[in-house]
């Protein structure tokens, strides 16, 4: 299968789904008209440009959402901060561009390629942080105890430079010593001392949330691979140290966000993920590995038996992780009221906070565009661009179409998949339950890593378990992947 037949499928799932594969003419128009609006100039915009700021990020990203720099200080405290593409100076509220980011609510990856939110010419150029280019941004400047306690925080407009892109991959090998120093340190003093001091903050923010009972998780994403423009395998695309780093500082950024606006009096957008729904078969799973969880939902007791698994099992942790993800259930956005008070049920049950926002990506999520607003707006005391009725639709709707986002890189997986698996009919799988429901009980195998549906002798499999299943039928046009239990 080539990319091109990959695409149309991809494009035929969007319009399924309520996705727009295609932007109009006029979004693109307007895109372009943006290279001549002149950069915007006042004394509220800080200049840091001299920082040592630098990316981290897939070794084929061109749309760089954020930066980071960081500098110790006295009594173990260091000064975090993360500056963010300033979208929304580039995309006119009610615009065709905005438009169109209103309604995808955030870029779709499949594995035919991506359908980005933004024209290209904004997001992989004119509101990308490429490495030596001048560009606004919003930062998000925090104080980090050693404990990882963000004690003190605020947001401002800033001029800022990327120093060097680096990748995932790359810093991950070098910090971990088994991989070259990425070549930018060579000629980008202090890079070195910024790169070890971001992987120690980042433990530090990581183990803060981690004693509140934040999951140690490591799921695998299948990652097309192809040669001479065909497709050949879906191989495992693990996290690392580096995709972690960053996490943890995004993380510890959001929830200064959500702060930031509280302080404000701001309506907001929050990301929240509640307490697990399926408690009850994360219990037998625990139970299972002789673990006794607690009756009621508990990130600490949960995040103490995922610990002892990793450290028993480290081979069987992904499939682990992936059952654990399954049972959490997906996050999802809700609008919180300015007042601040109300936003009990709000907290994010999987990172152990209760303020966040997302807030990191404008280029590629649409709540983080709106936030952006929401900043911008608070800092020159204006009065908030949206209402609180407009941002509970709006949380409503980008839920939805994330989830119609998550389905359509399924189902383009499942066809590049079924594809690759057309002359294994008859083969047995060792398999993960990933879906027991009404609509179907499904499976995933890793090699290729992907889903299927079990048609047969599904009766008593729920997410979670381990089964052997033997591959029956695929159609690679529907997105059929069958399987049946053996």
């Amino acid at each position: 299968m080539d990319t091109t037949h990959l695409h149309q499928i991809a494009v035929e799932a969007m319009r399924d789904r309520g996705l727009l594969p295609d932007f109009a003419p006029q979004a693109l128009q307007e895109a372009e008209a943006a290279r001549q609006t002149a950069p915007e100039r006042n004394d509220s915009i800080h200049d840091l440009r001299q920082l040592t700021w630098f990316s981290i990020d897939n070794d084929d990203t061109r749309d760089l959402d954020q930066l980071s720099v960081a500098e110790p200080l006295a009594a173990g405290i260091t000064r975090l901060r993360v500056a963010v593409a300033d979208v929304d100076v580039k995309v006119t509220p009610g615009g065709a561009v905005d438009g169109h980011a209103a309604v995808n609510t955030t870029s779709v990856y499949t594995a035919a390629g991506v359908f980005p939110m933004l024209p290209e010419v904004l997001s992989t150029d004119l509101t990308s942080l490429h490495e030596g280019q001048e560009r606004l941004a919003v930062v998000v400047d925090m104080l980090v105890a050693a404990d990882g306690t963000v004690s003190e925080s605020t947001i401002y407009r800033a001029t800022v430079f990327n120093r060097a892109k680096l990748t995932y991959d790359a810093v991950s090998a070098w910090l971990d010593g088994v991989g070259p120093p990425p070549p930018q340190m060579a000629s980008v003093p202090g890079l070195e001392d910024q790169l070890r001091l971001h992987d120690t903050l980042a433990g530090q923010l990581r183990q803060w949330r981690q004693a509140r009972g934040a999951l140690n998780l490591n799921t695998a994403s299948a990652r097309p691979v192809f040669e001479n423009g065909q497709l050949v395998d879906l191989r495992p695309d693990e996290k690392n140290r580096a995709q972690d780093l960053i996490s943890d500082l995004m993380i510890a950024a959001n929830g200064a966000t959500a702060r930031f606006l509280v302080a404000k009096g701001f309506p907001s957008l929050r990301r929240l993920l509640q307490a697990p729904r399926r408690w009850d078969r994360l219990v037998a799973l625990a139970s299972g590995h002789g673990v006794q969880l607690p009756d009621a939902p508990d990130a600490l007791a949960l995040d103490r038996f995922l610990n002892t698994r990793r450290l028993a099992d480290p081979a069987g942790f992904a499939d682990l992780s992936l059952a654990v993800v399954k049972m959490l259930g997906s996050g999802e956005y809700a609008a919180a009221p300015a007042s601040g008070s109300g936003t009990a049920g709000l907290g994010h049950f999987g990172l152990a906070v209760n303020d966040y926002a997302h807030s990191t990506a404008p280029n590629r999520r649409f709540p983080d565009l709106v936030t952006q607003r929401l900043l911008k707006a608070a800092l020159a005391g204006v009065a908030p661009p949206y209402s609180a009725e407009q941002l509970s639709e709006i949380a409503r709707h980008c839920t939805l179409q994330e989830s119609n986002a998550n389905k359509v890189e399924r189902q383009v997986l499942k066809a590049a998949g079924a594809w690759l698996l057309q002359g294994r009919i008859g083969e047995v799988f060792d398999a993960i339950v990933t879906g027991a429901a009404a609509k179907g009980t499904f499976v995933r195998i890793c090699s290729p890593l992907l889903e299927g549906r079990v048609v047969r002798g599904f009766e008593g499999l729920d997410v979670g378990d381990a089964a052997h299943v033997r591959l029956v039928a695929v159609d690679a046009e529907k997105s059929f992947i069958d399987f049946e239990r053996v």
